[in-house]
């Protein structure tokens, strides 16, 4: 063979070489963007379902666990669900991982406490799972945190019980559209009754502490429930908001006539904060298609304004209307309208007008911040009033806020208080 046919085919097999890594090249570029855009997904999956909220806490690295959740078995704590191999799921299969988070159950057989809403993330798809699973895997950093044991007096330290429990009270249906409804509300369906695990705290429980219905099906659904003794509302139509405000506090922590308190402050500032604007009009759409809560009655004008003209002139007050003068007036106003999206309306609002005061008295003792969002990044706080109120003078504020303006809501009395002021963190 001569020199030229030599140098030709030398040059033939570097361009096949050369072309051969260059498609390599572009194949594993390609992998690692179809990667990234997976860990993507899988991120705001994880946003969707509230992971963060259980499985993080404050000072210890993302996910890692240790939360301590209050039930009525007892405390129960999250597990850490990095991908570390010893302490976290990183040892976990794709099925393995799935049939935890959808079932209960974990690689060995344990069964989990629905404290982890399983009955809830059983109607997650196949391809939301994919993305969470890529996610916890390839996104989350590892962490070799231990998180304290969960350690339940007998007999609900017996998980294999929670077997019979699944069977009676679980359920492995997939989601199911709602026919004849709009894609938008499937939408807001799918995220209501599956990742956003609403119904976890707003349906009410069974005697075995199960959520009395799983989807829109059941006119339980969604009907409102108690957590911790606050009242939870229900969420069947929300008569008293339209849909954008609905899309204001679940994006922006408030809208024009409340803002989050409670175990929901955590709820928006992990999860639906984050969401598109398209899905929380989806939840928006859903909420409303489902309806069943009685109209708002039409608000009672003479006596609000009654209300509003005594605590205008000030003259020949209750002690309840001389302390929300001095402590509430300034920010809620003698209206009782507060500022539209900056201080809460008391007059007809849900948690003044609970049925259980708990929620409104926590408030006064303990104050609440809003959470600061990127749609409405400014934080907002109410002080609490626990070092200057007396029980006495607490109730007395509360039974004048619940009966006040349009308001029709029991007194309250200095032993309610009393309860509460106990569960305060010192």
């Amino acid at each position: 063979m001569n020199r030229m046919k030599l140098k030709s085919l030398f040059i033939a097999n570097a361009l096949l070489l050369g072309a051969g890594f260059m498609a390599n090249a572009q194949a594993d570029t390609n992998t690692q963007s179809g990667n990234a855009a997976l860990i993507k997904q899988g991120e705001y999956v994880s946003r969707l379902g509230d992971c963060g909220a259980c499985h993080t806490v404050a000072g210890k690295p993302a996910f890692s666990g240790g939360l301590a959740i209050n039930s009525n078995l007892g405390t129960i704590y999250s597990t850490n669900i990095t991908p570390d191999k010893d302490h976290g799921i990183g040892g976990y299969t794709e099925a393995q991982f799935s049939d935890a988070v959808r079932k209960g159950v974990l690689p060995d057989g344990t069964r989990l406490y629905p404290a982890m809403p399983y009955p809830d993330y059983a109607k997650i798809n196949d391809e939301d799972m994919h993305a969470l699973y890529v996610y916890f895997m390839q996104g989350v950093k590892p962490s070799a945190e231990q998180p304290p044991e969960t350690d339940l007096s007998f007999p609900f330290s017996q998980r294999w019980g929670m077997r019979f429990w699944n069977w009676a009270f679980a359920s492995d249906k997939p989601f199911k559209p709602i026919g004849g409804a709009s894609e938008q509300v499937n939408r807001g369906a799918y995220l209501v009754e599956s990742l956003g695990h609403c119904g976890s705290c707003h349906t009410p429980r069974g005697f075995g502490m199960n959520e009395k219905a799983l989807d829109s099906s059941d006119s339980d659904f969604l009907a409102g429930g108690s957590l911790n003794n606050w009242d939870v509302p229900s969420l069947r139509g929300v008569a008293h908001w339209n849909e954008q405000e609905i899309v204001d506090y679940l994006g922006k922590g408030r809208n024009d006539k409340a803002a989050v308190g409670g175990e929901m402050t955590s709820v928006v500032e992990n999860s639906t904060a984050h969401m598109t604007d398209d899905d929380l009009k989806a939840i928006a759409a859903y909420i409303k298609f489902l309806g069943g809560n009685p109209p708002v009655p039409a608000e009672d004008t003479q006596k609000a304004s009654a209300t509003e003209a005594k605590l205008t002139t000030a003259k020949n007050l209750s002690e309840g209307e001389r302390l929300y003068l001095d402590n509430c007036g300034a920010c809620h106003f003698v209206t009782g309208k507060g500022a539209p999206g900056v201080f809460p309306q008391l007059d007809q609002a849900t948690i003044v007008n609970a049925k259980d005061p708990t929620g409104l008295i926590h408030t006064i003792l303990a104050g609440a911040q809003q959470p600061s969002t990127a749609r409405a990044p400014s934080t907002l706080a109410m002080p609490g009033f626990a070092n200057r109120l007396t029980d006495e003078e607490a109730a007395q504020l509360s039974t004048f806020i619940r009966q006040g303006w349009g308001n029709n809501a029991p007194a309250v009395t200095a032993k309610d208080v009393s309860e509460v002021r106990k569960t305060l963190t010192k």
